[in-house]
């Protein structure tokens, strides 16, 4: 429900020049290997302040993903989707491979995303925004807690949980258990 009492976003549109409207476009910035609960807690919340939102996944060269560009792109638009458009909010995801605000200035996002779990999360984050801020200041991050049930998950230990057998299914969406089960049955 918006600050209005409609069901909208919570932030009126922007006024771009000459009074037209511009859609606020929000970047979600993340490896997203694999998808985990507290990712969907972060984008349940940032359906809500955004017209547009970008799912970005991170691709670095030095780092080996548990799961291919491919696979997390699949996994993400699966998952995050539909809680988009069940909330009016168009959907795009996409993958960078330079800064995080190069990736959101050429999605044309002014929002970025970053989920809080705690307090060490928040350390991290303040200085990562900061240090943002002064590359590209038009870029607002906006930080969003997580959910109390989702705190605890991160997509490491989920990794390690499933490497070791364990059970992980409860930190996962149904179609991300999926695809972890198939990755570490072979």
């Amino acid at each position: 429900m918006s600050a209005q009492g409609g069901t909208g976003p919570a932030c009126p549109v922007g006024q771009g020049t000459l009074g037209r409207s511009m859609p606020r476009i929000a970047l979600y910035p993340g490896s997203f290997d694999p998808v985990t609960n507290g990712h969907l807690d972060v984008v349940r919340q940032a359906v809500t302040l955004c017209d547009r939102l970008v799912v970005a996944i991170g691709v670095h060269p030095g780092k080996k993903p548990l799961f291919s560009t491919e696979e997390r792109l699949d996994m993400a638009r699966a998952v995050f989707e539909p809680i988009a458009k069940q909330a009016g909010c168009d959907f795009d995801c996409t993958t960078y491979d330079n800064l995080t605000v190069t990736a959101a200035r050429d999605t044309g996002a002014a929002i970025m995303i970053r989920g809080l779990r705690d307090g060490t999360d928040l350390d991290y984050e303040m200085q990562l925004a900061g240090m943002n801020e002064t590359m590209a200041p038009e870029v607002q991050t906006v930080f969003v807690p997580a959910s109390v049930a989702v705190r605890p998950i991160t997509a490491t230990l989920v990794r390690q949980i499933a490497q070791m057998g364990g059970e992980f299914s409860a930190f996962v969406p149904p179609l991300v258990a999926a695809s972890l089960k198939a990755k570490f049955s072979s």
